[in-house]
């Protein structure tokens, strides 16, 4: 199909194409568009002179998919999809997804568990002389021993149990250009092993000179502490200006983590964002109900890369990096411009944003030269004194977006840092964001309310998220708007006891919160939260976390969050009565749930016998019952 890479040996004719260099094996639904992985990873590829070939969802039950374009000449690259396959089949429950939005018709099931692993191994064995070269999510950050989830259990590298020959972390542009060069050079992949932001396994002999080693898989697989010091390790050292390269040693291999890959320019960042993208799904899905994960992004702009912001729960500062990378504002306005000739486009700009929508610039100056500091964090638990906050640059920006003809509206939907914001003396940005560019809802992530959870999450504390709101309504009042703060919040995250989910509760009570939606923490590979989950320790203090991993126990910490809906109160009462929280049962204001069983029953459930062998009135004595919650007498 013109416009789009090959996807048949059909394709590969009309383009006169005899072998393919490269090509991709995606868990994903084809859909060309920046927001997916693949799509720049093998339109960089197509700049540079190579031609690519897509292979998306090959059914990995027989071999007839993997030969749909022959045999490349470099190699096969593979990735998961946009999101970790195990994530994307598997509820925090553990239950099957019924959907999924990266594939046609969003029909559930069309790539299998572990989709990397699975896809190397039948590459492998098909084609045994051909590199394999794995990247994405699902890879990076599965790179080192790591705890599994669904496994209950440390899993070896991906690249161990892949067989692939060379791992992309990061963001792969700089990579794969690298690797593609050397290829065309006559160079093996074998020989490709000092290429940033890539891993290689190796014979331990072969063990790079003044790296710095991790606990091997055999020692972090059996013991929790080592595995947490690991974790520490890895994550201190993926600065792109200091960090260094890790071993760590699985089996008889020696995985190698060279240094982090250096973040883009915006120069190179705007070159990737101009490529030829049909910024579409592949029109043969369209008899399908086309593919539902296009919605969100179609009319969306990426404008930045990277978070220093690091929350302990989210992935990006593994897989981005903590560094800032920024498209120009013209690459940008070229893009929005690009949209309204689209006859899709029906005026609005659904988003501006990135991990965080409102970070342009570094977040100190001392980072560029030094990087970004091991020992803490830019905004949590309060803002560095050396963080330098300024919007000017994105609000210019959004303001000459809404200039654009065609354009009626710019909206930011999420990704706002709320703790950056608010610490911003200059409040232009605050009132242009409240006065053109909310749709009703602005999403933000307090994440909880407890100090406690929250240092465990590395979020500021919660009377930064209040300043926000206050000053939030107050500006949409006098802007005579009726918008509203949707928060999103978690359950379950290690550090909650149902003590602070109770207090959490009353937060919401008393913010007058009701929300539709709650997350029960996803302990995901590659996370600092995901080692606190498994050992039970905090890998930056060794101190020890409490993790509620007990699921009548996370029910009820979810439950708490949304006390209001009807269906919880069982729960509610329940886990209100275990924290002997009963000041909070009844009809006074402060109550977040009445208990209405019947006055018999609750007379007959006050009484407690402290003493069995207590004498009564009468030749008896007092024995409790077993039988309809009551308690009779009997002569004993």
């Amino acid at each position: 199909m013109a416009g789009f890479l090959p996807i048949s040996k059909k394709d590969m004719i009309e383009r006169n194409i005899e072998q393919l260099d490269f090509i991709c094996i995606t868990g994903d639904a084809y859909v060309d568009h920046p927001s997916f992985g693949i799509a720049i990873i093998s339109r960089v590829l197509e700049s540079q002179g190579f031609n690519v070939g897509i292979i998306s969802q090959p059914n990995w039950k027989t071999n007839d998919d993997f030969f749909k374009l022959g045999k490349p000449k470099y190699a096969f690259l593979v990735t998961s999809g946009n999101i970790d396959s195990m994530v994307s089949h598997y509820t925090v429950a553990k239950r099957l997804r019924s959907t999924d939005a990266y594939t046609a018709g969003g029909k559930a099931g069309k790539r299998p568990d572990r989709a990397v692993i699975v896809y190397s191994n039948k590459l492998k064995e098909i084609f045994p002389d051909i590199p394999v070269l794995i990247g994405g999510l699902e890879a990076s950050l599965r790179r080192f021993a790591h705890y599994d989830y669904w496994d209950n259990k440390v899993r070896r590298s991906i690249l161990c149990d892949s067989k692939a020959d060379l791992l992309m972390y990061g963001m792969g542009e700089l990579q794969i250009t690298e690797i593609a060069k050397r290829f065309k050079e006559g160079k093996t992949v074998d020989t490709m092993t000092d290429i940033r932001g890539t891993c290689y396994l190796t014979e331990p002999r072969n063990t790079p000179f003044k790296s710095v080693e991790c606990p091997n898989f055999d020692i972090v697989s059996t013991d929790k502490k080592s595995y947490a010091k690991a974790t520490k390790l890895q994550m201190f050292e993926q600065d792109e200006v200091y960090g260094r390269t890790v071993v760590q040693r699985q089996g008889d291999m020696m995985l190698v983590q060279n240094p982090p890959m250096r973040t883009l320019t915006t120069s190179e960042l705007d070159r990737v964002y101009a490529l030829p993208y049909m910024r579409m799904y592949h029109p043969s899905y369209e008899k399908l109900g086309g593919v539902p994960a296009i919605e969100e992004v179609e009319f969306s702009i990426a404008h930045n890369r990277g978070c220093f912001g690091a929350c302990n729960f989210c992935a990006i500062a593994f897989h981005q990096g903590r560094k800032i990378a920024v498209r120009s504002e013209k690459s940008v306005l070229i893009e929005a411009e690009q949209m309204t000739h689209n006859p899709r486009f029906k005026g609005y700009i659904h988003d501006v944003g990135g991990p965080t929508a409102n970070f342009r610039q570094p977040s100190c100056k001392k980072q560029i030269e030094h990087g970004l500091c091991k020992d803490r964090k830019c905004l949590a638990p309060t803002p560095c004194k050396a963080l330098e906050v300024n919007h000017e640059e994105y609000l210019q920006m959004l303001r000459k977006l809404r200039a654009i003809d065609g354009v009626k509206k710019v909206f930011i939907r999420s990704g706002i840092r709320y703790d950056y914001l608010v610490e911003d003396k200059d409040e232009s940005f605050f009132d242009e964001l409240i006065k053109y560019h909310v749709s009703g809802q602005l999403k933000v992530a307090p994440e909880h309310c407890s100090n406690v959870v929250l240092d465990k999450m590395g979020k500021p504390h919660i009377e930064t998220y209040t300043k926000f709101v206050r000053k939030f309504y107050e500006k949409t009042k006098q802007a005579n708007k009726e918008q509203y703060l949707v928060p999103y919040l978690m359950s379950s995250h290690p550090g909650s006891t149902l003590n602070e989910a109770i207090e959490l509760a009353c937060f919401l009570k008393k913010e007058k919160i009701h929300p539709e939606q709650v997350q029960d923490f996803y302990p995901t590979p590659g996370t600092i939260s995901t080692c606190m989950y498994y050992t039970g320790l905090d890998p930056y203090t060794m101190e020890k976390v409490y993790v509620p991993t007990d699921p009548q126990e996370k029910a009820m910490q979810r439950a708490l969050l949304q006390y209001f809906n009807p269906k919880n109160k069982e729960l509610v009462l329940k886990a209100l009565k275990k924290a002997k929280r009963f000041d909070l049962i009844g009809h006074g204001k402060n109550a977040l749930v009445s208990d209405d069983t019947p006055q018999k029953n609750k007379e007959n459930n006050k009484r407690i016998v402290t003493n069995r062998n207590a004498k009564l009135k009468g030749k008896g004595k007092w024995q409790k019952g077993n039988t309809k919650n009551q308690t009779k007498r009997k002569k004993v």
